[in-house]
């Protein structure tokens, strides 16, 4: 697929069968509705696109995360969840036959998870588990760190649901699951395997769940969302509603590069041009141009800057940096759609 944006003729919710929807920063922010994800959503299942929400977050029930979204007027089932609790569960069975132990470090979410996938649940290090399971729970204290270092340290297999660094919430940016692991990762040396987001796992287990031919992701963060469908070579929306700006978006590297970028959920609904390489550097998308000079962002005008601005200076920057002479971020301005 390529390494730069694509383009759609027709409205992604025509071209794509299956999205792969992100939930904190796209759908909803904390408990709070994103304005135009509901309407936009509920547009895209009239054409034809059919729906699955996947979340890092693995310490809520798939029925409590339907609930949710039900509440704020995007209808939902348990079987529309896919969690990182489930991928988890289901990345622990790759190795571990039926009944082997397991100490859950967690929420609810997770250890409903872990013995769906018919693993056994037990509470201590000193039951020398297989594995140690380990997902964001709000209510997790040193103890329970600590519980997850000595079972490691004891030889049992960490596998983390994310590595989320982060978590939205109402109020800001809070310690992720991937700060609570990297605490027992210091105190064991040992470095876990991960079942959530930018794993690719979660998004194959999603496809195989609803059978999509053509899925698109859709999410708010480069680092996990659009990373893991780079790695897992599927198609991804950018939407500008959560963590990643469009400034980081022009600065991301291969890896990292969404193909699809909009402002909001209102992107599923209309078709996505591509910009194109033009005289003197220039790459042109819609009326607006950008290009790199001598390590600088040059953007055609100033003014409001909006998204076919913010697709032409990602392919101008993205152009440049693939040839080794990429944009200095202090000449990347804050672009907004």
């Amino acid at each position: 697929m390529s390494a730069g944006l694509l383009a759609s003729d027709v409205p992604l919710a025509q071209a794509y069968d299956l999205a792969l929807v992100d939930l904190d920063g796209v759908a909803y922010t904390g408990h709070l509705p994103i304005e135009h994800a509901a309407s936009s959503l509920e547009a895209a299942r009239a054409r034809g696109m059919r729906l699955l929400f996947v979340t890092n977050n693995a310490s809520r029930e798939p029925e409590d995360v339907a609930a949710q979204l039900s509440g704020l007027d995007i209808p939902a089932g348990a079987e529309d969840v896919m969690t990182a609790a489930q991928a988890c569960a289901a990345l622990l069975r790759t190795r571990l036959a039926a009944g082997a132990t397991v100490l859950v470090i967690g929420g609810h979410g997770l250890v409903t998870a872990v013995e769906q996938a018919g693993l056994t649940v037990v509470p201590s290090a000193d039951d020398a588990p297989d594995a140690v399971a380990q997902g964001y729970s709000p209510d997790l204290g040193w103890k329970d760190l600590a519980e997850a270092a000595y079972a490691v340290a004891g030889g049992a297999w960490h596998v983390a649901s994310n590595r989320d660094l982060s978590l939205p919430t109402a109020r800001g940016f809070a310690p992720g699951n991937g700060a609570l692991v990297a605490a027992v990762v210091a105190a064991t040396g040992v470095e876990p395997d991960s079942a959530g987001k930018p794993e690719p796992t979660m998004y194959r287990l999603a496809v195989e769940r609803h059978g999509g031919e053509r899925p698109l992701v859709v999410g708010d963060r480069l680092d996990t969302d659009l990373a893991g469908a780079r790695s897992g070579g599927y198609a991804g929306l950018h939407v500008l509603t959560g963590v990643s700006s469009a400034r980081d978006a022009v600065l991301a590297g291969p890896g990292l590069r969404p193909h699809f970028l909009g402002a909001d959920l209102r992107s599923l609904l209309v078709p996505h041009p591509a910009p194109v390489a033009a005289a003197e550097g220039w790459w042109e998308c819609g009326d607006r141009a950008a290009r790199v000079v001598d390590g600088t962002l040059e953007l055609d005008r100033e003014g409001p800057a909006g998204i076919d601005v913010i697709r032409a200076a990602c392919a101008a920057a993205w152009d440049a940096a693939d040839g080794g002479a990429g944009p200095a971020a202090s000449t990347v301005p804050e672009l907004t759609a």
